[in-house]
């Protein structure tokens, strides 16, 4: 018998709040991220706009020590990771065995702000000016391993590289750890902070940015006929899974349960979909099957809903083949319309949002969304948020390379 998974922490840093509680909001009230870039000197880029964390300040998470040998990618999971475990009722240390606690942090990046400021050093002074603390600051596990450090957390303990899946796999390796007893607790998610310069125009060049930059609050708009790119974001989002039992001996506050996954591959291309994205109807297909559920019990998607003209089309029609006629009763949306694409760190803050939308009742919108394309002829929940039950979603994740992740989450009963 598997063990039952539930959600009883959250925390998030991102560019539109610097918890959970100022981010739900934000999506609520319809507010954008996108902003001209001040993390550098954008000028002379193609693109000089991003969903960048604003005001964020890692001394509220870590010592000055830990900030000085930390890139930005580790400091926003931390951040998010201290927020969950205290959202949990598990930040002092008490309520859960550390040798039975695990952490898994993926990042589809990892530390390239670091990287990129020093192969400036080496241009400029040699290699005998590196820091030595260059390798463990870029390195995508090294979240993972930090955060398993400040909580003594000696369970499983590994990163997930996936670009945009990363987290996805993250979370639902963490939810098969706890099924099968490899932990009671594992603390996961993802971590991203990608905004610099070799980024922002690798995507540029690549075509996959949009490119409104007089008008960057708007210029994330998933399923919308003038959609031209996505928007570059940043940030954390970092959940506690626990298994059932154990949250229920320590009367923890359950947000929902975490039922179901299905991960795939393409097989394809490096950045492009098959026809009707074949790879994520079988993640989809996979993780209801893995929850038990029938299309019939599912009433939100959020989606991957990228704001690029490929994919949003693409994805609408791989919900319509998975859900059938019940698709046209299901809400879809994108929350990347208001956060930007988080990249490795979109699938956790996502799988935040889809947990809120189930324990609110809320389905948060997909934001600038005023011209809806015809290919994208489901309900997006354009621009107001809809209150009504949500007992079962998906939250749907995809990658360069061809990386497919789907996650069922269920409001939780007894």
């Amino acid at each position: 018998m598997k063990r039952r998974v539930v959600v009883t922490g959250l925390g998030c840093v991102t560019p539109v709040g610097l918890d959970v509680g100022s981010s739900w909001q934000a999506l609520l009230d319809g507010k954008s991220g996108g902003a001209a870039i001040t993390h550098f000197d954008a000028a002379h880029h193609k693109v000089r706009f991003a969903c960048e964390v604003k005001g964020y300040d890692p001394a509220l998470y870590m010592d000055r020590k830990e900030i000085k040998r930390s890139d930005f990618y580790t400091q926003y999971a931390m951040g998010a990771a201290v927020q969950a475990m205290a959202d949990a009722g598990l930040s002092g240390g008490q309520g859960y065995d550390p040798l039975r606690t695990g952490v898994v942090i993926g990042s589809g990046i990892g530390g390239i702000n670091t990287f990129e400021e020093q192969h400036k050093v080496l241009l400029a002074s040699g290699p005998g000016r590196i820091s030595p603390f260059f390798i463990p600051m870029f390195i995508s596990d090294i979240a993972s391993g930090v955060v398993s450090m400040r909580f003594g957390a000696k369970g499983p303990n590994f990163s997930t590289v996936s670009a945009c899946a990363s987290s996805g796999h993250a979370i639902g390796m963490s939810f098969r750890a706890i099924q099968y007893g490899d932990a009671d607790v594992m603390i996961t998610g993802g971590a991203e902070a990608s905004v610099t310069p070799m980024s922002m125009a690798g995507f540029a060049n690549m075509q996959a940015l949009s490119t409104r930059n007089e008008e960057p609050a708007r210029a994330s708009r998933p399923f919308d006929v003038t959609r031209d790119g996505f928007v570059l974001g940043e940030g954390s989002g970092v959940v506690i899974l626990e298994e059932l039992e154990h949250a229920r001996r320590r009367g923890a506050r359950i947000y929902g349960e975490l039922a179901g996954f299905g991960m795939t591959g393409d097989a394809y291309h490096l950045t492009g979909q098959p026809e009707n994205h074949e790879g994520l109807q079988r993640a989809m297909r996979g993780a209801l099957n893995d929850a038990g559920l029938s299309v019939a019990e599912l009433h939100y998607v959020n989606a991957h809903g990228t704001s690029t003209p490929l994919n949003d089309s693409n994805e609408i029609r791989a919900i319509k083949a998975v859900f059938g006629s019940h698709a046209s009763a299901v809400n879809v949306s994108s929350t990347k319309s208001s956060t930007g694409h988080m990249l490795g760190a979109a699938a956790a803050v996502e799988t935040i949002f889809t947990t809120l939308a189930i324990h609110h009742g809320i389905v948060p919108p997909t934001i600038n969304l005023q011209s809806p394309d015809p290919e994208c002829d489901l309900d997006c929940t354009a621009n107001v948020p809809v209150k009504r039950t949500v007992s079962a979603a998906l939250n749907n994740s995809s990658g360069f390379g061809g990386h497919n992740t789907s996650l069922a989450l269920v409001r939780f009963r007894d």
